[in-house]
């Protein structure tokens, strides 16, 4: 049977590559009719942070990932938190000494600091130098009946190779030479992950590791701790980088930002699952848009491929769009009400007219990419929103240079609309376009300085429907107000 695990650290808020693994790690759990364990490693104490598990449950409750064991729901393998397992990893730890697979080692961090500057200046490379491998049982024995402290050292062996088969990548040769003896079990009592983790996966039975191509190095030592421990090998699955525009490692800077990030910035979680989902694996060579009923259906190893993969912000905002379009009106129309009304500036009241956020809505949605986006479509369609914008955005480039031509096109444009009989974008723009040939002007230019004035944007929801929605009154007196701006070269219109 399958077995897979997602083994978080709470040091912080959970970020898309984190989830990516998460994400194929469940994919191929139920794809093969396997187990998902949630396990929560929680020994590095020092970089613990308080509420970071919380957020790791919210991201993946976000995503609909579920598990079938784990701290909330309990197993046959718990406990499923590292700090509760503490006397686990000190009989490993104390069985590897007892077989001379580990040893105690009693170097100080200066000592050790001291040996890798030493080092460096030498040009070598850094790591343990194995002072404490071999020491004399008495001295060994009357050190630690002191009390001195100390903590436990894997043996690696010293020539050889070790070679291990990754899914991914295929065979992997690893020089023993090269590594060196890493800790197993710290001072604190407190084990690494290369403890911790690695005993885990043997006792929970974990049949797959699925995890971030950054832990290859560590392979050789995992394989090692298994052997040493007689426990059968996992298949490891080295998941591909995910890399940035720039081609560097994913940072928060070009796209590694928090799962609540995206989440709160209005991306849905079927986009962002599909995005993540195609981030190193591919259905075929043109599926773009993937179910999660397909992906659970079609995931499997094989198709994970090992380049980086690149995270192209465009990319998920199109498919964010796309999954947009498709959320019937009634919901679509609930979340971008509550996004109104926890983003749209304090002057507009709550709740929001949601007849008037109703009728936008077949305008809006051919135009959003995230949820967010909705407050700066729809804000200047409220009454009470006040309008900013500099002096020079109603010249435009086709009257930049000529102010008062751009308010005789507001003043007829007003006129030409204050003369209809019906207030209807229909006849708002049959009006708009016979003033336009009128002042000898193209129906684009003459139509830009009165979208500045009617909604403070270059790029709105249509303008003639926009004015249909705010009505004659309000209106008017926006047009005005610019008129008013050219004429006098106020920085910004009369608040409304």
């Amino acid at each position: 049977m399958t077995r897979v695990r997602f083994a978080p650290s709470p040091t912080g808020s959970p970020h898309v590559g984190n989830i990516r693994t998460a994400l194929f790690t469940w994919l191929f759990a139920r794809h093969t009719g396997g187990a998902m364990v949630l396990r929560v490693e929680d020994t590095d104490r020092t970089r613990f942070t308080p509420g970071s598990y919380t957020e790791i449950i919210e991201a993946l409750r976000f995503l609909k990932i579920d598990w079938d064991e784990g701290p909330d729901v309990g197993g046959a393998f718990g406990p499923y938190v590292q700090s509760e397992r503490l006397a686990l990893y000190h009989a490993a730890a104390a069985r590897l000494v007892s077989q001379g697979n580990a040893y105690h080692c009693f170097c100080t961090t200066e000592r050790l600091d001291a040996m890798r500057a030493a080092q460096r200046t030498a040009n070598k490379p850094t790591g343990y130098d194995r002072r404490c491998r071999g020491l004399d049982a008495a001295v060994l024995k009357t050190r630690l009946d002191a009390g001195e402290p100390s903590v436990v050292r894997f043996a690696i062996p010293t020539s050889g190779k070790t070679v291990i088969q990754d899914q991914v990548r295929g065979q992997i040769s690893f020089d023993n030479a090269k590594l060196d003896d890493h800790v197993l079990l710290k001072s604190d009592g407190f084990p690494t992950y290369q403890l911790a983790a690695t005993l885990d996966d043997e006792l929970m039975q974990i049949s797959h590791v699925l995890r971030g191509e950054e832990w290859i190095s560590s392979a050789p030592r995992h394989f090692l701790f298994h052997e040493a421990m007689g426990a059968p090998q996992p298949t490891y699955v080295q998941l591909p980088l995910i890399i940035g525009p720039d081609r560097k490692k994913l940072s928060k800077r070009n796209g590694d930002a928090a799962v609540s990030d995206y989440r709160d910035a209005g991306y849905l979680p079927e986009a962002l699952l599909n995005f993540l989902g195609t981030l190193g694996w591919s259905l075929d060579d043109h599926t773009t848009l993937i179910s999660r009923d397909d992906f659970i259906s079609h995931f499997s190893l094989d198709r994970i491929g090992s380049s980086p993969a690149m995270w192209d912000a465009k990319r998920l905002d199109w498919m964010n769009g796309e999954y947009l379009r498709a959320v019937p009106d009634d919901e679509l129309l609930r979340d971008v009400v509550a996004v109104l009304e926890r983003d749209l500036p304090a002057e507009v009241p709550r709740p929001v007219d949601r007849a008037l956020v109703s009728a936008a809505l077949p305008h809006l949605k051919t135009r959003l990419h995230t949820l967010s986006e909705a407050v700066p479509y729809m804000e200047y369609l409220f009454p009470e929103f006040i309008l900013s914008y500099a002096r020079q955005m109603l010249l435009g480039k086709k009257l930049k240079d000529d102010p008062e031509k751009a308010r005789a096109v507001l003043e007829l444009a007003r006129d030409r609309f204050a003369a209809l009989d019906e207030w209807t974008h229909a006849a708002l723009e049959a009006a708009a376009r016979a003033a336009a040939e009128q002042a000898g002007l193209k129906a684009g230019d003459f139509f830009a300085p009165i979208r500045i004035a009617i909604t403070g944007r270059t790029v709105s929801l249509p303008l003639f429907e926009t004015m249909e929605l705010i009505g004659r009154e309000l209106s008017h007196k926006r047009l005005d107000a610019a008129a008013i701006m050219l004429s006098v070269g106020a920085l910004q219109p009369q608040r409304l």
